[in-house]
């Protein structure tokens, strides 16, 4: 019985599944770095200032271990002209989700150039969702070039650090013992030290601030170094000016220093009533003294016209004293108290009109505007002589309207037909609501209104002083 021939018998199918195989290994070797294909991945992207020498590819790593690769860079232009760039990360699952407090750097791996991305993960507890963005600020601390730090070791540098490998070479030879001694008493520094370093590695004692107002402290400083040598130049002459007056001069006053602070002691508790009510009364002064800086330009103006003016008051007094003479005589006729009464009592009889009256024209002005409608009343006119303004405003038709006798106030049927009069409007006066009404109150359409309007109007007029 004559079976079929199995794969192993075929030449051609043992080929194909070779460099099937084959191809598979070199697919997979090849992407190795971009994780393997149909394996799920958590996608991010994140801002950094510079993606200089990182390429596609570059590792990302979390606390040194690979957790996924850079899978794309772009450059992207900000609002205010700098241009930053862009990364798309591919990452492990695992590492979902990233907490939002987390920062990155863009690291080098080696000193030929080689770089990677690190993620310092953060604590919080909301995560980055897959797609979202890392913002630029979490790009800290701002990465150091391997050049940049080569850099600063330029010829300048190197001779100044071969000068101080000299000279701490000589300060130090021949000085073991000694070096040996500071050492041990460098002991109990170190132990005592603690404590101060804790402090100030405290956040609550923002050391790191600390620095950084003394570096605005010193810019501001600056601009005055010049002004601030001087002082100590005019200082030392300053002092050298005292050191001919120090004994006895300034040695007797320091000696009388301690018996005047004893009996200021003793003195001060008695004067504090007296200081308390000078503070009380400064302080009541203070209002006018800052009324007087308004005025004080008047009052100068008020000096120096007065300086013109005093010169002058020598012959109008000795005019005026003719007129004193006859005030002192008028003053003692015995009638001058009798009519002087009776104009109080007239004064005293008129003031409840007054204050009745006064809010007519002081709140609602009205003196005022009937003066002006009456001088508008009779403004149009020619050279013979000026012409009376008016209109004639036709009345409503209906039983009592206003256009003849009536027997009740006009009360309907028509809209127009009702009586509108109010001969006695409040101004504002003692007893009466705060309002101007005439020439305020609304117009009521359809209803009959008799005496002031329902309501409070407003307690103003046109030109309301």
């Amino acid at each position: 019985m004559s079976g079929r021939p199995g794969i192993a018998g075929n030449p051609v199918l043992i080929g194909a599944a070779t460099i099937l195989v084959v191809l598979v290994a070199v697919f997979l070797a090849y992407n190795a770095n971009r994780g393997l294909p149909f394996v799920p991945t958590y996608e991010l992207r994140a801002e950094v200032p510079s993606a200089a020498q990182l390429v596609v590819g570059n590792d990302v790593r979390i606390g040194g271990s690979r957790v996924g690769f850079v899978s794309d860079i772009n450059a992207q232009r900000r609002d205010d002209g700098s241009t930053i760039a862009v990364l798309d990360l591919t990452l492990e699952r695992t590492v979902s989700p990233l907490p939002n407090d987390s920062t990155l750097i863009v690291r080098p791996r080696s000193a030929l150039g080689l770089k990677y991305v690190e993620i310092t993960r953060g604590t919080g507890s909301e995560g980055f969702d897959d797609g979202a963005t890392i913002p630029i600020t979490a790009a800290t601390p701002e990465p150091v070039e391997f050049d940049e730090v080569l850099n600063m070791f330029d010829e300048e540098t190197r001779d100044a650090a071969a000068t101080n490998t000299t000279g701490f070479g000589d300060a130090l030879a021949g000085r073991g013992e000694s070096i040996n001694t500071a050492i041990g008493a460098f002991r109990p520094l170190l132990r005592d030290i603690l404590p101060v370093a804790q402090n100030l590695a405290s956040p609550e004692t923002n050391l790191r601030r600390f620095f950084g107002e003394l570096g605005d402290a010193a810019a501001i400083v600056a601009p005055a170094a010049e002004a601030q040598a001087e002082l100590f130049v005019n200082l030392d002459t300053t002092f050298g000016a005292l050191r001919e007056v120090a004994r006895p001069y300034i040695q007797d006053s320091i000696s009388g220093g301690v018996p005047a602070l004893d009996t200021a002691i003793r003195t001060l508790p008695v004067q504090r009533p007296f200081l308390r009510n000078a503070e009380g009364l400064f302080r009541e002064l203070r209002p006018g003294a800052a009324a007087l800086r308004a005025s004080a330009p008047t009052i100068a103006d008020a000096l120096e016209e007065g300086t013109r003016v005093l010169p002058r008051t020598p012959p109008f007094n000795r005019r005026l004293a003719s007129l004193l003479d006859e005030l002192e005589t008028f003053a003692e006729d015995p009638m001058v108290p009798r009519g002087l009464n009776a104009t109080t009592r007239t004064l005293e009889s008129l003031d409840p009109t007054l204050a009745y009256l006064a809010p007519t024209q002081t709140v609602c002005n009205y003196l005022t505007l009937w003066f002006r409608n009456i001088s508008s009343l009779l403004s149009v006119g020619d050279r013979n002589g000026t012409w009376q303004r008016f209109i004639i405003v036709a009345t409503p038709q209906g039983p009592n309207s206003e256009g003849g006798p009536a027997s009740a106030p006009a009360n309907g049927p028509t809209v127009e037909n009702h009586l509108h009069t109010n001969p006695y409007p409040n101004t504002a006066a003692p007893g009466q609501p705060r309002e101007c009404e005439a020439g305020n109150e609304p117009y009521l359409a359809g209803r009959t209104v008799i005496g002031n309007v329902a309501g409070r109007q407003q307690a103003a007029t046109e030109g309301n002083p």
